[in-house]
């Protein structure tokens, strides 16, 4: 069994698809009114800014964009405490209360991260709808979580491991699938 990767995305790929993303978030909310864009830290936050960008070359417009770290609130990680959570519901509860926020990560697994994500955006306060926006979707849920907007779809085992490389943290764009390695 080989564990080389094999590129499933390059960087046209990726623009491509964001592209497409941006176009149907705004065909989906009529514009940009009252939408905010939220990234999932790390790679969700480049791609909500790349959207952002995206948006506002098409519509001349600026839609909010921010980041948000879900670590507290996940349930399968440690955390570090309630007054993270209270300095992540203070900061979200400025920007996004009564607003259609459209969420970002890089891949859609088992929904977990999601989840922490939703978690947050609620104890901050009541956004009017919450989005999903992701690069890739491998399946797998273990939480019912369906993404809204999809850069690709890409069918995969749970054996084999989806890595989503931007250019901003990695160096490069581009989705690669690989089989984990066996330990033994």
């Amino acid at each position: 069994m080989s564990n080389e990767a094999h590129v499933i995305m390059d960087e046209i790929g990726i623009r491509r698809a964001l592209t497409r993303i941006a176009h149907e978030i705004l065909e989906k909310n009529k514009g940009i009114d009252d939408c905010i864009l939220v990234g999932i830290r790390t790679r969700g936050v480049y791609l909500a800014e790349r959207i952002a960008a995206k948006i506002e070359e098409i519509e001349g417009k600026k839609v909010p964009c921010i980041d948000l770290d879900v670590t507290p609130y996940r349930d399968d990680r440690g955390t570090e405490g309630s007054k993270k959570n209270e300095e992540i519901q203070k900061q979200l509860k400025e920007v996004t209360h009564n607003k259609k926020v459209i969420l970002f990560d890089d891949v859609l697994y088992t929904g977990r991260t999601i989840r922490a994500a939703m978690d947050a955006l609620m104890d901050s306060g009541r956004p009017q709808m919450i989005q999903l926006a992701v690069l890739a979707d491998r399946g797998h849920r273990e939480l019912p979580v369906r993404p809204d907007f999809i850069g690709k779809n890409i069918p995969s085992s749970r054996s084999e491991l989806i890595d989503v490389a931007l250019k901003e943290v990695d160096g490069v764009d581009q989705v690669t699938i690989q089989n984990r390695r066996e330990e033994g």
